[in-house]
């Protein structure tokens, strides 16, 4: 197994090569102590600093000094979308009051797909679709910063 204890971020060298890459949904990403496979098959590892969120496009370097590039999977969610700015606020505000991972787009709202979620906010007023999308949820106000 390959482990990685080090991020290099999509932001810092976009130029860097990689020679694995690995697919995993928000919840994978979510975690800084993990294991999975590589596009290949290989098993993967990674114990990195705890409150960061993988994103799309990150490389982990392994052990060995093997590059593996995360890409954010395609995964069930539900987008919400509408014209009317006030009511896409309202939504947002019931989603975010719920504690909701959410994804903000132009004219658009995205979570990991629930039906109960969906049922509220076409009650609302909003369209909402089950799609196959990479999940990309805001990281908050506080950015892992928050202590109490």
């Amino acid at each position: 197994m390959k482990e990685c204890f080090e991020l290099v971020t999509a932001a810092t060298d976009k130029t860097i090569g990689h020679s694995l890459e690995i697919k995993l949904d928000f919840g994978q990403r979510q975690k800084s102590r993990n294991k999975a496979r590589t596009d290949c098959g290989e098993t993967l590892g990674w114990f990195l600093e705890r409150g960061r969120v993988l994103e799309d496009g990150d490389l982990m370097r392994c052990n060995d000094g093997t590059l593996v590039k995360v890409i954010a999977a395609q995964e069930t969610v539900s987008q919400a979308s509408c014209d009317n700015d006030h009511l896409l606020m309202r939504a947002a505000y019931h989603l975010g009051n719920r504690h909701v991972p959410l994804q903000i787009g132009n004219g658009w709202l995205r979570y990991q797909q629930d039906h109960v979620l969906d049922s509220m906010l076409q009650g609302l007023g909003l369209t909402v679709v089950c799609c196959e999308r990479p999940f990309h949820p805001e990281n908050g106000a506080y950015n892992n910063h928050h202590g109490h």
